[in-house]
């Protein structure tokens, strides 16, 4: 697409950020962004009526600011695809509110990002529970395995998103994160390094439809999220309260015809009210098993796990400590696997052991790579290691 396509379709994005099929029924009825630019001041005025609001979109003064947006982005090493051409997702092209453009930092060639690899969205809370963060490491890691590797999406918010995409970095699968502003930033901004690591790996990328200079407004969420959907085609929610963002996006890939999945929760965790919800509705399969989920979601079946227990691993790092000491770790890590969540001071009263041995104990597994801890301490497998 040369550069004057680029600026064309820029402009159709910003002017119909919001009523995208505009801008796709224009490029269908013409041709491509710079044919609808082509077209005479009276087809246009005939086409929209001399006094639409968008009348004034598609002028030259439009084409001018979007010339100087991308002279800006353009060393950045930003793409942008525009709906109707080659590059653009055909998965996405299927929705009915897909977005007129993706502005795209990868790299690979954004063909190269959807073309022949199914994509799967992981998504859920900001609120992660030790449950959610295991399952979400866990069912990435089990399509790891799979025989066509795919690509996992999510939208790069707190909790069940950046664990996902934490997953797939870790074991080797391609990720998208799809962001709520700009190109031009990174929200959370938290998450910077994490962008960074996903722009510089081959197969992944850092993508939105919203213009440089967007901020993370609430109502720009919902919009984000039928991209994370629309890529898709098949949705996993991990965990979501009943009205979450995780909720409404696999209700918005149900409403693609896409295929979703939930994980179940306690009838009365409100993290997990979302996904038994929908299950309850008939609208999403539940996962009770991770063996099957790779052939479930059209991806073959999972090769057996390489990966070895947790007492072997600890044996095999810690060979040449004290039996004392192995014994006291293993005895550690072994409860928190058995009971995800808990605190220190909850295992001193299970193991009848002092605080300062079990912290330490804590401290040495964690920095190991076993165990990962939250703000609260409480603590619980790290999947990617074990």
């Amino acid at each position: 697409m040369d550069n004057y396509e680029i600026l064309c379709g820029i402009t159709l994005n910003r002017v119909f950020g919001y009523e995208p099929a505009i801008a796709r029924r224009l490029i269908s009825r013409f041709g491509s962004p710079g044919a609808v630019f082509s077209q005479s001041k009276e087809t246009l005025d005939e086409l929209f009526g001399p006094y639409s609001k968008y009348r004034a979109g598609l002028s030259a003064q439009e084409l001018e600011a979007s010339e100087r947006e991308w002279k800006q982005l353009e060393p950045t090493g930003c793409r942008f695809v525009c709906y109707g051409q080659t590059d653009y997702p055909a998965l996405l092209a299927d929705c009915e509110d897909a977005p007129a453009g993706l502005y795209i930092l990868s790299t690979s060639p954004p063909g190269e990002l959807w073309s022949g690899i199914d994509s799967i969205s992981i998504v859920g809370t900001r609120d992660i529970s030790p449950y959610g963060k295991e399952f979400t490491e866990k069912i990435v890691r089990s399509l790891s395995g799979a025989r066509s590797k795919p690509v996992i999406t999510s939208g790069f918010a707190i909790g069940v998103d950046i664990t996902a995409h934490l997953a797939a970095l870790a074991f080797g699968l391609p990720t998208i994160a799809v962001i709520p502003v700009g190109i031009d930033s990174i929200y959370p901004w938290r998450h910077r390094a994490v962008a960074e690591r996903i722009v510089q790996t081959p197969g992944c990328a850092v993508v939105t439809d919203f213009p440089p200079l967007t901020s993370p407004q609430p109502f720009n969420f919902l919009r984000r999220n039928r991209i994370i959907a629309g890529l898709s085609r098949a949705t996993v929610l991990v965990e979501s309260k009943a009205q979450g963002g995780g909720t409404m996006t696999a209700r918005l890939a149900a409403g693609y015809g896409r295929e979703v999945f939930c994980l179940p929760g306690r009838i009365d965790d409100l993290r997990s009210a979302g996904c038994n919800r929908l299950i309850k509705e008939k609208i999403a399969e539940p996962v009770t098993e991770l063996e099957g989920l790779s052939a479930q979601l059209g991806l073959g079946s999972s090769k057996r796990s390489t990966h070895t227990g947790l007492r072997e691993q600890l044996e095999r790092c810690y060979e040449g400590t004290s039996n004392e000491t192995l014994a006291e770790l293993i005895e550690v890590a072994l409860l928190i696997q058995e009971k995800r969540g808990i605190t220190p001071e909850e295992i001193c009263r299970e193991l009848g052991s002092d605080i300062g041995k079990v912290s330490a104990a804590v401290c040495l597994l964690e920095s190991d790579g076993f165990v990962c801890t939250d703000l609260l301490r409480r603590c619980c497998i790290d999947n990617k290691k074990v």
